[in-house]
């Protein structure tokens, strides 16, 4: 019954919970498991390709490995993982007790397991091997008999369907569920970040629904909606799936620019600068990034017309991202910075992603981009964007949170070590495929020549990868240990600014005995500001722990 406390004990607490703390780190256990299973399948391409005409991987499984590392990262990783995060951190930083549909929040995360077990039990019988984004007519039945693709198919319903269950849940508590006194103007930007997140998933996912079902239904029941003999056009794929595909993008990219925007300020020890300017950008980045999804298909038979108005909407994107950028700048401006990892991270994410968006406007432009289709340039982009970016903001938000769902501190100098591996080991992994790219390297591509002078930028790009690898693992060892043997962490290690550290750490399953009123956007500063003002110890700022929690 919702509101009293969960009986069962040990594992099946776990596997019955419609706890929303417990849910988010089920989410984040299980994607960081699929995470490393697409490095794994990463590490093997690389391998592949740190000499020309290499024969460790045949061209088949070559094909297999990039499908299937693709889907990972994308559909069983960032996005998911981001789910986790709002999960756990949503009700706690709006001043909830949980979210407003716990079983169907539970669903939300079974679906999403379900759709990884039925994709991976493909690699037992025959993997899809046409691409992540399975263009037609290479996914239809005459080019691809295999059930992978009907395994990718079921993948994309079934984790399709958890996103929309857990984007309804989110807005239905955003909406309804926040604190008293806070208002739109007071929502911390992470919730802002869930919230556009949420709108983006509930809109773009039909689209990329209806194209898999097309698809099943040519593969099996005899439709062409993908077939030029019958009548259909592999173009509707494209549009189809790009219509989903670059919302996705955002989809993957909005929470973490909230992580970003509340690890800044709490680390440079002054308020955010331009808060309702980084909360409009969102919204703002959201509602153009509906609108360009054809500037993946400038190589398309399309009108110049036509061409031109997605360029110059991909144009019009950078211009609230950059308001973001300069506004996160603009907050360390002359702040008391205070260099703890997760602030190491929240830098590097900037820095990165400013060179994806670099890269993103220029190959915008569609004559550059008619040269730069299909090359490694593309492959540089996308990880700039995503790895540099998405991936670096989350690994920004582990840190920053970790004291707060485990109650223990994670260790610096290890954080530091990770950072600065994965930091070093990415830019060598992806900088020089920019070069690649603009010397002609196509991707998806298993071998290559000797002679094409791409061997030194391929090896480099190689020994990268598992710098980063490595630097990846030493955050992984770090958070394990610390769960045992870390230093306790307290209830507000940060000195942070939002309501999710009030509760102890880690917080009781109703979160709240007392749910202060939110006077402003930064309610963790009022609330230490009365209790200085009442002569109090810092310690009575966080609630206590209600007896039997």
């Amino acid at each position: 019954m919702r509101g009293l406390p969960d009986r069962k004990t040990g594992w099946l607490s776990w596997l019955s919970t419609t706890d929303h703390k417990k849910i988010g780190l089920m989410y984040i256990y299980a994607t960081f498991l699929f995470f490393m299973l697409g490095g794994v399948e990463a590490l093997l391409m690389r391998l592949q390709l740190a000499q020309s005409q290499n024969t460790l991987i045949n061209p088949q499984t070559y094909e297999a490995l990039v499908t299937m590392h693709g889907t990972t990262m994308i559909f069983l990783f960032v996005v998911p993982v981001l789910a986790g995060f709002g999960n756990y951190f949503v009700p706690l930083m709006i001043g909830a007790r949980d979210m407003a549909f716990p079983r169907l929040n539970a669903l939300s995360f079974w679906l999403l397991v379900f759709g990884g077990i039925v994709f991976y039990m493909s690699v037992f019988f025959t993997p899809p091997n046409t691409g992540w984004t399975f263009y037609a007519p290479l996914s239809d039945s005459a080019f691809s008999p295999s059930n992978g693709v009907d395994a990718w198919i079921f993948l994309i319903h079934l984790t399709g369907l958890s996103s929309v269950l857990g984007a309804i849940n989110f807005v239905a508590t955003i909406h309804n569920m926040r604190a008293r006194g806070m208002g739109w103007a007071r929502m911390p930007l992470f919730i802002w970040g869930i919230l556009i997140y949420s709108y983006l998933l509930i809109l773009a996912l039909p689209s990329v629904a209806a194209a898999v079902t097309m698809l099943l239904t040519d593969r099996h029941f005899g439709t062409g909606f993908f077939d030029v003999a019958q009548g259909g056009d592999p173009l509707l794929w494209q549009h189809l799936f790009w219509f989903f595909g670059h919302p996705e993008v955002y989809i993957m990219i909005l929470p973490v620019f909230g992580m970003i925007s509340e690890i800044i300020p709490v680390f440079s020890r002054k308020p955010v600068f331009g808060y309702k300017a980084i909360a409009a950008s969102t919204a703002a980045i959201a509602f153009l990034g509906m609108l360009v999804w054809a500037h993946h298909m400038f190589t398309t038979p399309t009108p110049i017309v036509v061409l031109a108005f997605f360029m110059l909407s991909s144009f019009a994107i950078a211009v609230p991202t950059g308001i973001k950028i300069f506004n996160w700048i603009a907050t360390m401006w002359r702040g008391a910075l205070v260099f703890k990892v997760p602030m190491y991270f929240a830098v590097g994410f900037i820095a990165q992603f400013l060179i994806g968006g670099i890269s993103g406007v220029m190959s915008a432009v569609f004559p550059v981009d008619w040269q730069l289709q299909d090359t490694y340039y593309i492959v540089a982009h996308i990880h700039y964007v995503l790895f540099g970016g998405s991936v670096f903001g989350i690994f920004a938000g582990l840190y920053y949170w970790f004291p707060k769902m485990s109650g223990r501190m994670m260790n610096e100098t290890l954080g530091k070590v990770s950072f600065w591996l994965m930091f070093v080991g990415f830019n060598m992994t992806f900088f020089v495929q920019h070069a690649l790219g603009l010397e002609g390297m196509p991707r998806r591509i298993y071998t290559y020549q000797s002679g094409y002078g791409w061997d030194t930028e391929n090896l480099i790009s190689t020994i990268g990868s598992f710098i980063l690898a490595a630097g990846i693992l030493v955050t992984l060892f770090n958070a394990v240990r610390s769960v045992k043997t870390g230093k306790k962490a307290g209830n507000d290690p940060w000195n942070a600014n939002t309501l999710e550290w009030f509760t102890p750490s880690p917080p009781p399953e109703n979160n709240f005995d007392v749910i202060p009123r939110i006077r402003s956007a930064e309610p963790m500063k009022d609330i230490r500001r009365e209790v200085a003002a009442a002569g109090r110890p810092a310690g009575s700022v966080a609630q206590p722990v209600a007896p039997g929690t």
